[in-house]
């Protein structure tokens, strides 16, 4: 099984993968070096509807394949890192999560309905990366991770897109806050996301600060 390695180095967070004779799949840009005998791999034309997805959804439809022995390190980011490993399960990422995953490790798109899509002011295409299967998955994140288990029917109410996966049994819907119609304007929070189990989430409670000041300057 390939290695995956987080590293920090100046404040900066990276992803190091280690291959003996494996095959990963990386985000399209990601590459920062590597080492050894790596063949790097990239579908040339992808499906019509894969390229106008991804136009309309801002997720990019190439993750080339790097298969070999090495020494592969990826992108640093003020941003952080968070390695998922599947056990035969199937997690949906929100936009921009995913960053690399194993072979073994099945990658697709997975779009919302267009009722949420619109309700999550995501447009008309709302599209996410789905993995399934057995293997590992690096997930990128804005902060420290936790990760919530849902029971049946229990509930989780965010406001904003702090959660940046959850498994493919949780429902997601958007609603109100409040019961009454004219609460939503003095809660402070016109609309929320919903996530219902059974199943897990991982979400980012809080910012790296290094990650927020970045953003807040508009770096």
């Amino acid at each position: 099984m390939a290695k995956f390695q987080i590293h920090q180095l100046e404040g900066m967070n990276y992803v190091e993968i280690h291959l003996n004779q494996e095959m990963v799949r990386c985000e399209a840009g990601s590459l920062n070096y590597m080492i050894g005998k790596i063949r790097i791999h990239s579908q040339l034309i992808p499906s019509v509807g894969s390229l106008l997805s991804s136009w309309m959804s801002g997720e990019s439809v190439y993750r080339p394949t790097y298969t070999g022995s090495g020494v592969i390190t990826l992108e640093s980011s003020l941003g952080g890192f968070h390695v998922l490993e599947l056990q035969g399960q199937s997690w949906i990422l929100e936009k921009g999560a995913y960053w690399a995953s194993e072979g073994s490790v099945d990658l697709k798109f997975f779009k919302e309905k267009l009722l949420t899509s619109l309700w999550a002011g995501e447009g008309f295409v709302y599209l996410q990366s789905q993995v399934t299967g057995q293997g590992k998955v690096v997930v990128t994140t804005k902060g420290p991770v936790e990760e919530i288990d849902l029971q049946e029917d229990q509930e989780v109410v965010v406001d904003g897109d702090c959660v940046i996966g959850r498994m493919a049994s949780v429902r997601f819907s958007m609603r109100r806050p409040t019961e009454n119609f004219l609460g939503r304007f003095t809660a402070g929070e016109p609309i929320v996301r919903v996530y219902r189990g059974p199943g897990k989430l991982l979400l980012n409670p809080t910012f790296y600060w290094r990650y927020y000041m970045s953003q807040r300057r508009g770096v």
